[in-house]
Formats: C-alpha cells, sequence, structure tokens
C-alpha cells in the first residue's frame, strides 16, 4: 500500500508542473467525484469534476478567466477552500475535512492564505485581551497608574496591528491573495467592531463605500453578499438613532450606485441584493430611497421584473394617495354592507391586505388579523382582503370564516387593484386614511397590530 500511495504522490508531483490544474491525493477520497467549483457574484458556478482513484489521486483542470476564490467538493460533501492561481496546484491530505492533516506543496498564494488563516485569528484573539484589559483599566479606580498602563496597552494593541498590517502589505502585488485577505479581514471584523472597537465604525464604513462593486475580483472572492451585508449592517448597529441610520445608508447608497453606473448587469443584480435585505431589515426609509433613486437615474436600464418592485416604492410611498377600486369579483362580506368600493368604507382608517391561499405566510398574516380584528374595528380600522387566487372554491375556503371584507376576481397578477398597488409579493400591506393617504406600508401583522397600539389605544 505505501509503494502504490508512493507512486501516486511522484505522478501527482509530475501532473503538478501542468499550469492551471489541481492535483490532489486524498486517500479517504478515493473514487469519490470531486468537483471545482468557483464563486461569481451570488452565484457559484462548476468549473470541473473528475473521480479520484483507488488512491485518492485526481486531477481538475480551470483557465485563466477562473482565477479567485473557488473550494474543491467531495461526494461526501466535504470540502476544503483554495485559491486558484496562475502556474497551478498540488495538494495532499487524508481528506478535505481535516484542514491539519493537508500540505500545499505547490501554490504560494494558497501557502500565504493559509498561513494568515492560521495567524490571523491568533492576533485577533491577543487585540480582544488587549481590549479587555483597556476596558478593565478605564473602569477599575483602585489603582492610580492608569496613565502608564493605558500607554503599554495602546502598544500592545498597535504591535499586533502593525505586525497584521506588514503581512497584508507585503503580499506579492496584483495577486488575487493581496486583494481577498484584507476583504476577507475587513468583512470579519465588522461584529467586534460594532460592539468592541467602536472608534473604528467611520473608517470600516469609509472602507465599504470606496469599494469598487464592479471588480471582478470582488465578483470571485465569494463574499459579495458579505460585503454588503456587513457594509449595512454596521451602519444600523453602530448607535445611532434610526433617523441618523437612514441617512448614513443613504449615503452609502449613492456612493454604490454612482460606482456600479458603469456596470448595468451588476448594478442589476447589486442594487435588488441590497433592496431584499433592507426589506428584510424592515429598513423601509432606506428601500424607498433606493427605489425613487434608481426609478430617477437616467443613466441605467433596470430590469423589467425589478423595475415593477421600485415602481411600487415610487408611485405607493407614505404621503400619496391609494388608488380607489371597485369591489370587482366575488365578494365575502360578513357584515352585509353593500359597499361597492373601497372609498364607501366609513372608516378613519383602512387596511388592505394584498394575498392568497396558496401564500404559506398569508394564512398566517391573515389569521392574525381575524385574531385582532374586533380591536381594530373598535378604533375604527377597517379591514379589505384582496386575494390572488385563481379558482373560487380556493377563495372561499380560504376566506369563509374572515371577519371582514374579502373579494376575488380570479385574475392573479392580472387583477387591475394588483397592478395599480404595484403588487409584487405576497402579502402586501398599506395603511390608508379615510381619504385613502397611505400612512403607513406594514412589513407585517404584528408591526400594523403595534401601530394600532401605539397610536389608537395608547394615544387615547
Amino acid at each position: 500500500m505505501k509503494i502504490i500511495l508512493l507512486f501516486g504522490f511522484v505522478l501527482l508531483s509530475i501532473l503538478g508542473l501542468s499550469q492551471n490544474t489541481i492535483n490532489g491525493i486524498f486517500p479517504e477520497h478515493a473514487n469519490q467525484q470531486i468537483k471545482l467549483i468557483c464563486f461569481n457574484g451570488f452565484d457559484t458556478y462548476t468549473i470541473d469534476s473528475t473521480k479520484a482513484n483507488e488512491n485518492g489521486l485526481f486531477n481538475l483542470s480551470y483557465s485563466i478567466n477562473d482565477l479567485g476564490m473557488c473550494y474543491l467538493l467531495a461526494e461526501n460533501n466535504s470540502s476544503f477552500i483554495i485559491i486558484l492561481e496562475d502556474n497551478g496546484i498540488l495538494l495532499k491530505g487524508n481528506n478535505f475535512t481535516n484542514v491539519a492533516s493537508i500540505e500545499i506543496l505547490k501554490g504560494s498564494e494558497n501557502k500565504l492564505f493559509e498561513q494568515y488563516a492560521i495567524e490571523h485569528p491568533h492576533r485577533e484573539r491577543q487585540l480582544s485581551i488587549w481590549d479587555y484589559m483597556g476596558r478593565t483599566n478605564s473602569e477599575d479606580s483602585f489603582f492610580f497608574s492608569k496613565d502608564t498602563r493605558q500607554k503599554a496597552i495602546n502598544s500592545g494593541k498597535q504591535k499586533i496591528r502593525t505586525e497584521d498590517s506588514l503581512f497584508l502589505t507585503n503580499l506579492p502585488k496584483n495577486s488575487y491573495v493581496s486583494y481577498y485577505l484584507p476583504l476577507r479581514k475587513l468583512v470579519s471584523s465588522v461584529p467586534t467592531i460594532a460592539q468592541y472597537r467602536t472608534e473604528e465604525i467611520p473608517a470600516t464604513i469609509s472602507a465599504f463605500r470606496n469599494m469598487d462593486y464592479t471588480d471582478t475580483k470582488l465578483y470571485k472572492s465569494g463574499l459579495l453578499s458579505d460585503v454588503i451585508d456587513s457594509h449595512f449592517w454596521l451602519i444600523e448597529n453602530s448607535g445611532r438613532s434610526l433617523d441618523s441610520v437612514y441617512i448614513e445608508m443613504n449615503i452609502s447608497i449613492d456612493y454604490m450606485i454612482e460606482n456600479l453606473l458603469a456596470d448595468e448587469k451588476k448594478l442589476n443584480e447589486i442594487i435588488e441584493y441590497l433592496f431584499k435585505f433592507l426589506e428584510s431589515r424592515s429598513l423601509l426609509g432606506s428601500s424607498e430611497y433606493l427605489a425613487i433613486k434608481l426609478l430617477n437615474e437616467q443613466s441605467c436600464t433596470i430590469n423589467n421584473d425589478f423595475a415593477s418592485q421600485l415602481e411600487s416604492y415610487r408611485t405607493m410611498k407614505v404621503g400619496n394617495t391609494a388608488p380607489d377600486f371597485v369591489f370587482s369579483g366575488d365578494l365575502l362580506d360578513p357584515n352585509n354592507t353593500q359597499l361597492k368600493k373601497l372609498s364607501d368604507i366609513n372608516s378613519e382608517y383602512i387596511v388592505v391586505v394584498f394575498g392568497a391561499s396558496w401564500c404559506p405566510a398569508c394564512s398566517t398574516e391573515l389569521l392574525q388579523i381575524a385574531n385582532v380584528y374586533s380591536k381594530w374595528k373598535s378604533h375604527d380600522v377597517e379591514v379589505v382582503f384582496v386575494s390572488l387566487d385563481e379558482k373560487a372554491v380556493n377563495f372561499k375556503n380560504f376566506a369563509k370564516d374572515f371577519p371582514f371584507i374579502s373579494i376575488c376576481d380570479y385574475k392573479k397578477w392580472d387583477t387591475k387593484t394588483v397592478k395599480d398597488y404595484h403588487v409584487f409579493a405576497t402579502p402586501t400591506i398599506y395603511l390608508l386614511d379615510k381619504n385613502l393617504e397611505i400612512i403607513l406600508r406594514p412589513n407585517s401583522i404584528r408591526q400594523m397590530d403595534a401601530w394600532v397600539d401605539w397610536y389608537l389605544v395608547d394615544g387615547n
């Protein structure tokens, strides 16, 4: 067996002389399919796939256009991250999961990546210790030599930072590792900076703002979503008031759009991702700002589906008047009010909900409305449910027990009211006043109910 492995290793070394190949020998992955998967923006793609031989020897090829961050994926779903670099890579180990067993025999950038992956966490732990000592020193009134100790603490922190900075500065120029490692450090440092090193928040936000989001290297990093999430999460968690958070986020949005105007494809992909991120965190002040700014931008073309989402923020923003609509199709009215259209409702406030029986979240949200409806009604809040169902039996079974008005014309997304309100997802909720002015775009029934409690219940 040792002779076979030795022969395999010699063969591996010979193969490793070939450019733009990954050659590996991992006995525990013998006879397994091995894939080489790389990052491209928010997605991944498979470059090459092969079956390791009975000794775990495999060979994968890649082109110079693939250079960047990738990972090897074995048939048993274990993986190992690598940097594709020119002139090829040579690896050996037991398996991809046992990182300690893996040796990088060829691949200078991967060796640097491995070295930093070992050393940087150690330096971060040392910094955390110094930070803790600094906080303890400032809070402890027993000792009298605070200044002396603080100087020693600052000196220790600076020594670690200088050591880390020198490593990054001395990376080979124009290598992918010299781009990737500082980027990864920036992203990974965000939680610590938000909690313990708040003095670094302005510089960190500035670093995110000054990034080139059109850079192919960023798209090849596998960190694109992390960069966006970390950027806006840090602003959200920087100790500012909500109004100040929106101001800072909108400044960052300006930077990103200005940078991305040079590449419409990336503009659409990145801004759509950001838009969904802001909505998912109920940061509606900035999602509205993003939508209106992009729609008003004359220098770019927006994908049709995405443009429809954005248009809802321009047309249906708070303060605008919502379209009136006729109660067409089937009408379920438990109070038999004989109302013909939305404006016939004689209430101070109207909640319009778009949903359907086939929407899992709608069942939960509409049941919640039914449970709080009597409270809302007692404070002059009416509810109208506009269904996007296509079959009468589904609509009626779904809405028959709702204590509020429900309507459906069975045209789904082609329903005129759905189009007039620029609905692109279910459930979608609007709070209107008696003049149909948009008061709020709640992201959930919980938020809507909180509004009722704050402004109507407690307000009285």
